[in-house]
């Protein structure tokens, strides 16, 4: 099983690094799939509302509605999914949206905070020094 989990892992890092340098078939390719994933969701929910009983009631539109948002709301996925993370974030910082930033611009970043990841590492190793001759 774990070797199924590391094989599929590898295969979407490969995936999404390939597709990440062609931005709009990228996006056809996951709005499709998305939109056949919920369809084939809603035929599920659809043909499990007719087998009547409990099932009706969950799988009745209004109930179903009631029921998603509330878990949804619960998990914290509800703002996360209809508008995301990065865009509330970047709309705060004033920035452009991920999308639109060039590949040199998304490197030059992610260099920043490489290097400030090794900065704070360094701090750390210099607190726990000092921490460390004060206790003796």
């Amino acid at each position: 099983m774990r070797s199924l989990v590391h094989f599929f892992d590898k295969l979407e890092d490969g995936v999404r690094e390939r597709l990440s340098h062609t931005p709009i078939p990228y996006a056809i390719i996951g709005g499709v799939t998305i939109i056949l994933l919920w369809r084939g969701i809603w035929h599920l929910a659809d043909e499990l509302q007719a087998l009547g009983g409990i099932w009706a009631i969950i799988f009745d539109p209004a109930v179903s509605v009631v029921i998603s948002a509330a878990i949804l709301l619960m998990t914290g996925l509800f703002v996360s999914f209809f508008i995301g993370d990065r865009i509330i974030l970047s709309g705060l910082k004033h920035e452009k949206k991920i999308g639109e930033k060039t590949e040199a611009e998304v490197r030059q970043e992610e260099s920043e905070l490489s290097s400030l990841h090794r900065k704070l590492d360094q701090i750390q190793r210099m607190a726990e020094n000092i921490q460390s001759k004060t206790e003796k």
